[in-house]
């Protein structure tokens, strides 16, 4: 019975979640097709911005990403590379194609630890671009390189092999300029470039992956970005915002002391540590989530490297709940610590194994005629059900206020993957992370198995398919 109390529970939650973001989805329509964006993007009032590059290994993609970022709609800000100690050609062809130079006597403003800096290139011909050389540290680390030479009051995380749609950073600037003394930082919402045509640094044309496995990761990524964080950003109960486009206020990072180096989940563990520091010192804040600003990452297309990527999530996730368990049922941190934590230590973090317990103990007391085979196939209906209608639910919100698939062809794609995701796919998602806090445990630390491909290669392989 605790099985069945644990599915009603979760899914109960789920789509009170969903009836969140539902409730929003208009307002969100009305400030993404009506706001004035291209007026605020020539405007002086827009606080400027640091773009924050941490790189390691990124010799395939990273002329790509900053060429995308150096040419974004919007007035002031600069774009900080920071080569992480990559063993490849990261950093040379980063100097060879701006014709970078050594800065002499650079002075470092910020005071976050972090590993040795080797060198700080520039060249005048692109007086907004950085790059940072440093010994191999982690992201954490580079992105707390980045801060320390950062100059602007805003800081932007983003991904290596991310590309930010032109109007995405104005789009965020603009939802911090309704509540810049509260807004400590905003998400935004990342999609799967595998399958679009990508030119000049830019989606040029949004089609659906052809391969499997980030077919899979498009349905599950626009339920947790538009089926979820919608709702819980309603709350101001949002847990992270994604390490592949986040904007955040410089100040209040420094004052949880930068980002966690060591240990992978430093995109949850900043956000958790920003909403303890702002409730411990009983100040208003925000922790918003901006899903007209758009993000387009390469998703793993591979079983090793996606499978690398969830284990190292589940340790991720693992660490930061043991870390912050302090903050459990505890009134003090209000949403976080009421709602938002133990939804995901119980939701989350434990699902694996009410998930196989569960399944183990109906599937024994049928074995013993303790119960019949009707209630075990109920109980799997009942999850395929309901997990398909959070997606569907995530569909409808898409469709309502932004419309990125054009075609009908993808949208039935994307019903039938919602729906074959459970044939294998939502299995394996369980034991990944299951896998990932067996590794925690061995005190496995690393940042896993990662291979970048080209966005030409990725663009070949998909009109090949």
């Amino acid at each position: 019975m605790v099985a069945i109390y644990y599915v009603v529970a979760v899914n109960t939650l789920y789509f009170s979640i969903l009836a969140l973001s539902f409730r929003n989805i208009w307002t969100i329509f009305r400030r993404s097709h009506y706001s004035k964006y291209n007026t605020l993007s020539g405007s002086e009032l827009v606080p400027s911005v640091s773009l924050l590059v941490p790189a390691y290994n990124e010799e395939l993609t990273i002329i790509e990403n900053v060429n995308c970022l150096m040419t974004l709609n919007y007035p002031t800000y600069e774009v900080i590379v920071v080569n992480d100690g990559s063993s490849d050609t990261t950093l040379k062809v980063l100097l060879e194609e701006y014709r970078l130079k050594p800065v002499p006597n650079t002075k470092i403003r910020g005071k976050i630890s972090c590993q040795k800096i080797r060198g700080i290139y520039h060249n005048p011909e692109f007086p907004d671009l950085y790059v940072i050389d440093k010994e191999n540290g982690g992201k954490a680390d580079s992105l707390n390189a980045g801060i320390n030479l950062s100059h602007y009051p805003l800081i932007s995380s983003i991904d290596a092999d991310s590309l930010l749609e032109k109007d995405a950073l104005i789009r965020m600037a603009r939802m911090y300029m309704e509540n810049p003394e509260e807004t400590v930082a905003i998400g935004g919402d990342v999609r799967i470039a595998n399958g679009c045509k990508i030119e000049n640094g830019a989606v040029q044309d949004v089609s659906l992956p052809r391969k499997i496995w980030p077919m899979f990761q498009s349905i599950e990524y626009l339920k947790a970005f538009l089926g979820g964080r919608i709702g819980w950003s309603h709350m101001n109960g949002l847990i992270i915002v994604s390490g592949a486009f986040g904007m955040f206020r410089k100040d209040a990072v420094i004052a949880v002391g930068g980002y966690r180096d060591g240990y992978p989940g430093e995109d949850m563990n900043i956000i958790i540590k920003l909403h303890r520091y702002m409730l411990e010192n009983k100040l208003k804040y925000r922790v918003a989530f901006c899903p007209e600003a758009v993000c387009w990452t390469q998703a793993p297309d591979s079983y090793r490297i996606l499978s690398s990527q969830r284990k190292r999530w589940g340790r991720g996730n693992l660490k930061n709940m043991i870390e912050n368990r302090g903050m459990l049922f505890n009134p003090k941190y209000k949403v976080m610590g009421m709602l938002t934590m133990p939804y995901n230590i119980l939701f989350e973090a434990l699902n694996p194994y009410f998930r196989i317990t569960g399944l183990l103990a109906l599937t024994g007391y049928v074995l013993m005629d303790m119960t019949q085979w009707p209630i075990l196939v109920l109980f799997g209906l009942l999850n395929v059900v309901s997990g398909y209608l959070l997606s569907v639910g995530a569909l409808v919100l898409e469709e309502i206020a932004f419309k990125r698939y054009n075609k009908l062809s993808d949208l039935v794609k994307m019903l039938f993957y919602s729906a074959l995701k459970f044939v294998g796919y939502h299995q394996l998602g369980v034991l990944w992370r299951l896998q990932g806090h067996i590794q925690f445990m061995q005190n496995n630390n690393s940042w896993g198995t990662m291979t970048r491909q080209s966005w030409s290669e990725e663009e070949k392989t998909s009109e090949a398919a």
